[in-house]
């Protein structure tokens, strides 16, 4: 995506699921970047400076607001990607839309009414992750929220997953027709539908080998777009490894996914 960002073609989101040291980071950038390159598939690079919900105190949160947009500043830099990040309070949402292109609001906050307007009046796309209590019929109030505070146009949605209860996430692919009816963009996020939330006791757990199937689920009941977290090692990842699609199987899912979504709309 060069110039202005839009989402009028089929897109990819995708990253880590933090911002993870030692030139990771910019390394699947630059590897995601060639292989959407090569497919023509447009592709915001997503990364997380913080994951403000992590299950333990314990647990990885990421390098902080100012390592993190930081990092994110030199992908979009050396890279030419479009980067997406996560707010999870008014207050960082000046500092995070000088560096992101696309501000998203985590699945546990979607219905923040103060966070909505911060991010609908920076002036960047608005990704709201559908939150798993809410049906997707719901999203409305969230739309309109948005279009009140002035993101008209500028708004996408993504679904994760209904919580099932007992660690289980599950998928009803009506909600990405109803979405649609919204007037904005719909993504499917593949990786976060398959986590177990608190599974392995003080972490989420996750069923990876199903991210794939859900995936070409998704395309083919015609969403715009896929969000999927990924890594080189996902079992060496820094959060939520369990969900991720490992970036070497990456290659032959999106050729797989594209091919679905060509036929898609025949």
């Amino acid at each position: 995506m060069t110039g202005e960002l839009r989402f009028d073609h089929f897109f990819l989101i995708a990253g880590p699921c933090v911002v993870e040291p030692h030139g990771w980071t910019l390394r699947i950038a630059r590897k995601l970047a060639a292989l959407c390159r090569e497919r023509r598939l447009p592709l915001v690079f997503k990364a997380s400076y913080d994951k403000a919900n992590r299950s333990s105190h314990r647990s990885y949160r990421g390098p902080g607001i100012e390592a993190g947009l930081n990092e994110l500043r030199r992908v979009r830099d050396e890279t030419g990607l479009p980067v997406l990040t996560d707010v999870h309070c008014t207050a960082q949402v000046e500092a995070v839309s000088e560096v992101a292109d696309v501000l998203q609001i985590p699945a546990f906050l979607c219905r923040q009414t103060d966070l909505l307007r911060e991010a609908a009046q920076s002036g960047r796309w608005v990704n709201v992750k559908k939150g798993q209590f809410l049906a997707p019929e719901d999203m409305g109030n969230v739309v309109d929220k948005l279009k009140a505070f002035g993101a008209r146009g500028r708004i996408l949605l993504t679904e994760r997953g209904a919580t099932f209860g007992y660690h289980n996430l599950v998928v009803d692919f009506r909600g990405i027709p109803v979405m649609r009816k919204l007037g904005c963009p719909v993504v499917f996020d593949a990786t976060h539908s398959v986590q177990r939330p608190g599974a392995s006791g003080d972490r989420s757990g996750g069923d990876a080998k199903f991210a794939p199937t859900l995936a070409r689920a998704a395309v083919a009941a015609g969403c715009d777009g896929l969000f999927l977290e990924t890594h080189p090692h996902p079992a060496r990842a820094l959060s939520d490894g369990p969900n991720m699609i490992s970036l070497r199987k990456l290659p032959g899912l999106l050729d797989q996914l594209l091919r679905i979504r060509a036929a898609v709309l025949t």
